[in-house]
């Protein structure tokens, strides 16, 4: 016990020290805002001390809890990083309508109202109207704003760019929420994501009652550390609620009530009314976000088309979601991208964005795309995104497990099979894991080449570098003996089987550890996405297949840059389960979260040759 809470203890006092430091430069202020229906938001304002000069507002609007709370209970840092509190700005966090200490009611991903009456109020108006309170009344500002929050307070941001205040000059979504149903955190095309939204939904339950400060009770408790078995036991969806959630979170229950893209879901997509935006953009996001990535490049893409503002720049780097928030950004899970990116971000993206926009310093040339390309690990500038100049090319299913550049003679005729059971889906990663680990998007897939239930296609050894840049499409032509059925697509980096090993880590005494992942032959996951049958031809009205009758399906997997090295393989995988990632397919036509035992069945899969993926090279 003692050896538990000696780091805790160390942790709480080097905490306390950043709260003391920061309370000797800045003085908090906090304040219930207004808003133009009578509904009054919490708001912590952190002001600088020194008087010398007008400071910019860096501000922060959050579901999570702005604490501590108490005008002498101090945050250890403030902003994006420490680069932006030794600077000095103006830090406003708010919580948003109806959590914590705000008032109002709220609400998952709330709609925004294009036409409004004039007391009619959505998150883009909310944000206009506190904007509109700080400059009048925090002293010492200099009348610019900018915003940033990450994950769920990137969605905060986004609605706030939407008719913004003048006032706003600089925002910043991070691996924001855009479109919870197409490919955010809750569906990808179609497919529940299981075990990322019940480890949240288990802690972020419905506030009941006037506002409050957080309390924080026990964390739920699974019961084994195999997620894999506990999910396997928890059967359907409705079972959860039954079992874990007792009916008491209506956010969850939202989520399993609405597994098509009905009027629900279409209200929340953000990025529909991202228009005429007039504040500078930097949307950023990782390569291997494991909740987020459709949002930043859906963001930034919208944003593009109608942009008013000066700048929209898009940023990508090799990290998991929001892993360029803290840490050097060098490794993520088996990974090393040579170089501290996340530090770089900080320093030389992040903060002079805001700097410019916000102080007026620096030079302020931005361009439209800086990306960070993995294979070659390098950082790049581009003009456009995806790149003007990156030419189409499909590579084929072919017989023998062969991926060709050309169409083979059999496309159509001939078949792989394998037989997709239920009971025993192909598990995400190849070790046991409870949830959704944050790194699992470049995880060795050499555990699920070796299932029967799992369809391989290779390249021979690449002659030269081959750089994909931008969405990838797949397309399947299948049959099922079933009448629904999942397939996933995973494409994926083969590296020679020489490859070297990493050296050491720095302090390590002797041989690398005997259980540490030998990277010769590695299979990394380059992007992977699953489709549930039933959406093929639409995502709002689902269809039974006809068993063994020929179908296809076609879809969209998120952008990536990425270099298969000279004498890499690429490689494609094709199964029809990814447990507990994603929730079971049943592979009969049912309401899937409500599917009985007995409607989970076995079904037989063909996948035809002259199936393929279709990517964008970058000469």
């Amino acid at each position: 016990m003692i050896k538990r809470l000696f780091p805790l203890a160390v942790f709480c006092l080097a905490g306390l020290a950043a709260a003391q430091d920061i309370k000797a430069t800045y003085t908090k202020y906090e304040y219930e805002i207004p808003m133009r229906d009578g509904v009054k938001l919490f708001t912590s304002v952190y002001v600088p001390k020194d008087t010398s000069q007008q400071y910019p507002i860096m501000m922060q609007r959050t579901p999570y809890s702005v604490g501590p709370y108490g005008v002498d209970r101090y945050r250890g840092t403030l902003g994006p990083s420490e680069l932006f509190s030794k600077e000095g700005f103006i830090f406003a966090y708010q919580d948003v309508r109806g959590r914590y200490m705000s008032e109002g009611v709220w609400e998952e991903v709330r709609p925004h109202k294009d036409v409004k009456g004039p007391k009619d109020t959505d998150e883009s108006t909310d944000t206009y109207d506190t904007i509109d309170w700080l400059v009048k009344h925090v002293p010492n500002n200099n009348g610019r704003v900018g915003m940033w929050g990450i994950s769920y307070p990137g969605f905060y941001v986004s609605a706030g760019m939407i008719d913004a205040h003048p006032a706003l000059k600089a925002a910043s979504p991070q691996a924001p929420v855009s479109d919870y149903y197409m490919g955010d955190d809750s569906f990808h095309n179609g497919a529940f994501m299981l075990a990322a939204n019940f480890s949240f939904y288990t802690n972020f339950p419905e506030r009941k009652g006037p506002p409050a400060p957080p309390t924080f009770g026990p964390q739920f408790d699974y019961g084994t550390p195999d997620g894999y078995e506990f999910y396997l036991k928890m059967g359907n969806l409705a079972n959860a609620d039954d079992k874990y959630f007792k009916h008491n979170n209506p956010y969850w229950t939202e989520q399993i009530e609405h597994p098509a893209y009905d009027a629900f879901w279409q209200a929340r997509n953000i990025v529909r009314h991202l228009k005429d935006i007039t504040p500078a953009v930097m949307t950023t996001g990782g390569w291997f976000d494991a909740e987020d990535l459709q949002g930043p490049l859906k963001v930034s893409a919208m944003v593009e088309k109608t942009k008013k503002g000066p700048a929209n720049m898009l940023v990508m780097g090799p990290w998991s979601h929001g892993g360029f928030a803290g840490g050097d950004g060098q490794h993520l899970g088996n990974l090393d991208f040579a170089s501290k990116t996340g530090e770089f971000y900080r320093e030389k993206i992040e903060f002079a964005f805001f700097l410019h926009y916000l102080k007026g310093k620096g030079e302020g040339k931005f361009p439209r795309a800086w990306l960070f390309r993995t294979g070659t690990n390098e950082w790049r500038k581009l003009d456009s995104w995806p790149p003007a100049n990156a030419a189409r090319k499909t590579l084929y299913f072919a017989a023998n497990g062969a991926l060709e550049e050309t169409s083979p003679s059999d496309a159509g005729k001939k078949y792989d099979e394998y037989v997709a059971d239920p009971a025993k889906p192909v598990p995400y990663v190849g070790y046991t894991a409870q949830n959704m680990n944050r790194d699992y998007m470049t995880e060795d897939q050499r555990f699920a080449a070796h299932r029967p239930d799992v369809l391989v296609y290779e390249t021979a050894p690449l002659k030269d570098d081959v750089t994909i840049a931008g969405p990838i499409t797949a397309t399947l032509n299948v049959s099922t003996s079933g009448t629904d059925s999942d397939f996933v697509v995973k494409l994926i980096d083969v590296y020679p089987g020489d490859y070297p090993d990493p050296a050491p880590a720095a302090g390590q005494q002797g041989p690398r550890p005997a259980n540490a992942v030998r990277m010769g032959g590695y299979q990394q996951l380059v992007r992977g996405e699953p489709f549930r049958g039933r959406y093929r031809n639409s995502f709002e009205k689902p269809e039974a297949f006809v068993p063994n009758q020929l179908a296809k399906i076609e879809y969209a997997m998120p952008d990536v840059y990425h270099t298969f090295r000279k004498g890499h393989r690429i490689m494609v995988q094709v199964q029809s389960s990814w447990f507990p990632l994603t929730d079971r397919n049943p592979q009969k036509f049912v309401d899937i979260p409500k599917a009985k035992p007995e409607d989970f069945q076995k079904a037989t899969q063909h996948v035809f040759h002259g199936s393929s993926v279709s990517v964008l090279v970058e000469p």
